[in-house]
């Protein structure tokens, strides 16, 4: 079954191609960073604009590249949601005009899915059951996952995502956007241990995670080394990137261990753009080589939002036959706002 992909939920346009018996044939990705750098975040208008221009162009190079044709799919797997409504609209609109005209199923697949899964793409791949990470700039959760389309949530943000934090600690640094990768460069130059910031929820009870206080913690550290010079030194800069990264790490580690703890599933799978930290990696690696469990990422290229990954989902739910969300006769919407909780989580008898 070969199944073409389309990805534009926010500021990446991506669309691939696979096939559920060779894999990964080939993918185009984009991202519109550079742009919405000047704005200090991503403008929807611009985002979708953006989209337009790329799409077609990607589609062709992708059967280029994979040496297969328009008429050679079974079907096509689009972003319904969550993401910008406008955004969505370029992608569900081509995936739907490209279904009629070929007289193929559309089916639209939910963003975080798409993250849910992508770690299926590595090699070694995890098994099910595994318990999931969703850690991005949008969503920090923790998941159990039975199966494709079996999920439950063990626990969320109460506020700000950890990517979120990310960003907002860089621009609190004078960072460029996006700022969590340049916060992550930066503290390779610091030590974590000059300055002491909280980690919130650490010892809640709960699978919950809160960023918005280690945030206000920062802007407050900031704010007293500022009253004492004139400004923050390089050093001073590096060392709180690094004392904060080490609190988001400390907090996405522990919580991660209870769940595996809590539910007695010994598969730990993280995916999502913080997913690519290379801290968060060695503090779980670490972890999982004291205490007996696996870990699983995606690939690197594909931490970041793609049109792989939905290829990938839609494939599972149309290879596990579960509920899908197909579009009929040509109509279409988007679900900007979409819980993965609303998902089908039953399967046929």
């Amino acid at each position: 079954m070969l199944i073409l992909g389309i990805e534009s939920s926010c500021d990446e346009t991506g669309v691939a191609l696979y096939d559920t018996s060779s894999g990964l044939l080939a993918q185009q990705l984009f991202s519109q960073v550079e742009m919405h750098a000047a704005y200090g975040g991503v403008v929807p208008e611009l985002a979708s604009r953006d989209h337009i221009q790329r799409i077609l162009p990607q589609l062709d190079k992708v059967f280029l590249d994979s040496g297969r044709q328009l008429s050679n799919i079974d079907a096509i797997a689009v972003t319904q949601g969550p993401g910008l409504g406008g955004a969505l609209l370029v992608g569900t609109s081509v995936a739907t005009a490209l279904g009629a005209a070929l007289g193929k199923p559309v089916l639209g697949v939910h963003h975080l899915e798409g993250h849910l899964l992508s770690p299926l793409l590595a090699v070694p791949a995890p098994s099910f059951p595994f318990i999931a990470l969703l850690v991005s700039g949008g969503h920090t959760q923790l998941m159990s996952v039975g199966n494709v389309g079996l999920y439950t949530l063990l626990g969320e943000t109460v506020d700000d995502a950890a990517g979120e934090a990310f960003d907002k600690t860089a621009s609190l640094l004078g960072l460029g956007y996006p700022g969590g990768p340049a916060l992550a460069q930066l503290a390779t130059l610091g030590d974590p241990s000059v300055y002491k910031l909280p980690r919130p929820m650490l010892h809640s009870g709960d699978l919950d995670f809160s960023f918005s206080g280690l945030k206000t913690a920062v802007l407050t550290l900031t704010k007293k080394l500022r009253s004492s010079t004139a400004d923050l030194t390089d050093q001073d800069r590096a060392n709180v990137a690094a004392a904060f990264e080490a609190a988001i790490v400390d907090v996405l580690t522990t919580k991660c261990v209870a769940a595996l703890k809590n539910t007695g599933v010994e598969t730990l799978v993280v995916a999502g753009g913080v997913g690519a930290n290379q801290r968060l990696r060695s503090s779980l690696n670490a972890e999982a080589a004291k205490l007996g469990f696996a870990v699983f990422y995606p690939p690197v290229d594909l931490c970041t939002d793609n049109g792989a990954m939905i290829a990938f989902a839609g494939a599972m739910r149309l290879s596990a036959e579960v509920g899908t969300n197909l579009f009929m006769q040509g109509a279409f919407s988007v679900r900007p706002r979409w819980p993965l909780s609303e998902l089908a989580t039953t399967r046929p008898a």
